[in-house]
C-alpha cells in the first residue's frame, strides 16, 4: 500500500481524482507484456468530514448559510455524475460498510463516493458529537470512560490475541501477491525498449533540444519563450501524448490534479500555466507539492507590473518573496531566453522539488552575458569590468529588471566606477552553492549593492547586506501601461544609479 500527503480532504479529491488517468496513460503498454502491469491501485480512499468534501466551496456555503440544507453532499455528487453509496450507521454497522466498499470496487465507469454517516468520538460519554475533540485530546479521565462505555478491557497499546490472528491469516495472501509482482518483472527483460518507456526516462541528452539566444536574436516576453522551450523539448520525449486537460478557471483543482499526476509516477512530468497573481487560489495545491515531494513545473505568466492595464487585481507584488519563502520550492525569475531555458533544464530533473517560473508579459531582449548553465547556480556574475574581485558597486537583478541593472551599469561605467551586474534567477539554488563560489560572486568586502525587482522588497535585506539599497514595489500596484508605470513606481535605470551613487 503506498501512502501520500496530499493535503486537506478538499485538496485530496482532487489529487486522487486524476490518479485512474495517469494509470490510463501507462496502461497503454500492457499489450506488450504477458502478465498484467500494475502501475496504479484500483480502488483510492479517501477519509475526511463531509463538510470539507465540497469541490464548489461558495456553493456550499449558500447552503450552510441556510438557503438550501447542506446535508445534501450525496445529491450534489450524484449531480456531478458520481455512483454514490450512503451508509446510514458508520459508528457499528460494519457489514454495511464493507458491503459499500465491495459495490463501489464494481462500479468501473464512473467514480464513487461513499458517504458514511458517523459520530465523531463514538463511545465517548461526555464527548461524543462534540467539537471539542476535534484538535484537542480527550484526556486520561474521558479515555478511561470511554474504554470502559465499550467494553474495551485492554491496556493500552495491547492488541488482542483475537486480532494478531484475524491479522496473520493475512499474510500468505501478502506473500503470494508479493511473488505475483515479482514475477511481472520479467517484462522489462523481453521487452527492454517498452520498459524502459514505462519508466518514462529522459532520453540520454535530451538537454541539447533547449534552443540558445545571441544578444541579437529577437527580443521576445519570457512566457513566450517558453513556449518555445516546452515545444522544442516535445519533440525529443520519447512516446510524447500531446495531452492537455482542460482546466477551465480552476486554479486550486489543476495544482492538485497536477499533483496526483506527478505523484502517482515521476516519471509523468506536469506543468500547469496562469497568471501569476492567480497562484492565491492554488497555493493550497502548490504547498503541498513542496510538502509531499511532487515536481510539478507552475508556469506563471505576467509577473509584475509589466503587464499593465490589468491593474493591481492582476499585478503580482508580494508572490515572489512568499514562494521563496516556502520549504522545498525553486522560484524561478529568467530575464531572456537562455535563462528561460536554463530554468526548465533545471526543473524537469527535479522530480522531488516543484519549481515555478515567473514570466513575462511585456517583450525582453536577449541580454549580453546570460546563460543555460548560470542559471544552474542560481545567481551569477552576467558583466564586470572591476578587476581582484572588486568592483566599486554591485548591481542585482532578477526577470525584466537584470536589463535595468546591465543599462545602470553602462552609465556608472561612463562615470568611472567599477560594476558587476548579478543575475539572481533562483535564490535557491544559489544557496545551494559552496561558500567559494557565492563569494566568487557576492564578495563580503563589497557592501555596495544595489538590487532591482518589480515585487516586494522583503527578503532582499539578507542578499544586499545592511548597507546596500532594494529597488522594488510595496505597495499595490496600478492600471497603465507599463512603461508609465514603470517609471510611477520607481523601478528605472535613474533610480539604480541615484541608489548606487548614495553608497560610494
Amino acid at each position: 500500500m503506498s501512502r501520500r500527503i496530499i493535503g486537506s480532504l478538499s485538496l485530496r479529491l482532487r489529487v486522487i481524482i486524476v490518479w485512474p488517468r495517469s494509470r490510463s496513460l501507462l496502461l497503454r503498454l500492457e499489450p506488450y507484456s504477458t502478465t498484467p502491469i500494475v502501475v496504479g491501485t484500483d480502488i483510492y480512499i479517501v477519509v475526511g468530514s463531509e463538510k470539507h468534501t465540497d469541490p464548489e466551496h461558495s456553493v456550499w456555503k449558500v447552503a450552510y448559510w441556510k438557503v438550501a440544507s447542506w446535508s445534501k453532499v450525496a445529491c450534489r455528487f450524484e449531480a456531478f455524475g458520481w455512483h454514490v453509496i450512503c451508509v446510514k450507521n458508520g459508528n457499528t454497522e460494519y457489514d454495511e460498510t464493507c458491503a459499500a466498499i465491495k459495490e463501489a470496487k464494481s462500479v468501473t465507469e464512473k467514480p464513487t463516493l461513499i458517504k458514511v454517516t458517523t459520530t465523531i468520538v463514538y463511545g465517548s460519554p461526555n464527548k461524543a458529537n462534540s467539537y471539542s475533540v476535534y484538535g484537542a485530546a480527550l484526556g486520561e479521565k474521558e479515555v478511561e470512560a470511554t474504554r470502559n462505555n465499550l467494553g474495551w478491557p485492554y491496556e493500552p497499546f495491547q492488541v488482542p490475541d483475537e486480532v494478531k490472528s484475524h491479522w496473520s491469516r493475512h499474510t500468505p495472501k501478502g506473500s503470494a501477491l508479493e511473488s505475483n509482482w515479482n514475477a511481472t518483472l520479467a517484462y522489462e527483460k523481453k521487452y527492454p525498449e517498452e520498459a524502459a518507456e514505462l519508466k518514462c526516462e529522459l532520453p540520454a541528452g535530451w538537454e541539447k533540444a533547449l534552443p540558445t539566444y545571441t544578444p541579437e536574436s529577437p527580443g521576445d516576453a519570457t512566457r513566450n519563450l517558453s513556449q518555445q522551450c516546452l515545444n522544442a523539448l516535445a519533440k525529443v520525449v520519447p512516446g510524447f501524448l500531446e495531452i492537455n486537460l482542460r482546466f477551465g478557471v480552476r486554479e486550486h483543482g489543476m495544482g492538485a490534479i497536477c499533483n496526483g499526476i506527478a505523484l502517482h509516477s515521476p516519471g509523468l512530468i506536469p506543468y500547469c500555466a496562469t497568471f501569476f497573481v492567480f497562484t492565491d487560489y492554488m497555493r493550497g495545491a502548490m504547498r503541498i507539492s513542496a510538502l509531499s515531494e511532487a515536481g510539478v513545473i507552475y508556469v506563471m505568466t505576467h509577473d509584475s507590473i509589466g503587464l499593465g492595464e490589468d491593474g493591481p487585481t492582476h499585478q503580482p507584488i508580494e508572490h515572489i518573496a512568499s514562494f521563496r519563502a516556502m520549504p522545498n520550492t525553486l522560484m524561478f525569475r529568467p530575464a531572456d531566453g537562455n535563462e528561460t531555458a536554463g530554468a526548465y533544464r533545471i526543473t524537469v530533473t527535479k522530480r522531488k522539488t516543484p519549481s515555478i517560473l515567473a514570466l513575462s508579459r511585456q517583450k525582453l531582449p536577449q541580454l549580453p552575458g546570460t546563460s543555460i548553465e548560470g542559471v544552474e547556480k542560481g545567481g551569477y556574475t552576467i558583466s564586470d569590468d572591476s578587476s581582484g574581485n572588486k568592483p566599486d558597486v554591485i548591481l542585482i537583478g532578477t526577470g525584466s529588471e537584470l536589463e535595468i541593472a546591465a543599462q545602470a551599469a553602462e552609465v556608472l561605467r561612463k562615470e568611472g566606477k567599477t560594476v558587476r551586474v548579478v543575475s539572481f534567477v533562483c535564490w535557491e539554488l544559489f544557496e545551494e552553492q559552496t561558500d567559494e563560489y557565492k563569494e566568487s560572486v557576492l564578495p563580503s568586502g563589497v557592501t555596495a549593492r544595489v538590487s532591482i525587482e518589480a515585487a516586494s522588497t522583503f527578503g532582499w535585506g539578507k542578499i544586499v547586506g545592511g548597507r546596500g539599497k532594494s529597488i522594488g514595489i510595496n505597495s499595490f500596484g496600478a492600471s497603465a501601461p507599463a512603461p508609465l508605470l514603470y517609471k510611477e513606481f520607481g523601478i528605472i535605470v535613474e533610480a539604480v544609479v541615484d541608489a548606487a551613487k548614495s553608497l560610494f
